[in-house]
């Protein structure tokens, strides 16, 4: 009975220790998700910009 109760907290303790570190990590993958959907819109932002600006014509004129 007590072997079978300190199992069960050990196992707790294990499960409890893991879930900790997962969320000690969550803030982490929140900035990095954070940094990457900025990085993706400034991205898609300068090549509408380099589409809507018109091709240059290299005029040279005559000297």
């Amino acid at each position: 009975m007590t072997l079978g109760i300190l199992a069960i907290f050990g196992v707790l303790s294990i499960l409890l220790f893991a879930i900790r570190g997962f969320l000690d990590q969550l803030p982490d993958v929140f900035a990095s998700a954070r940094r990457a959907r900025i990085a993706w819109r400034d991205l898609k932002q300068e090549r509408a910009e380099e589409e809507q600006q018109p091709e240059r014509a290299y005029f040279q004129p005559f000297a």
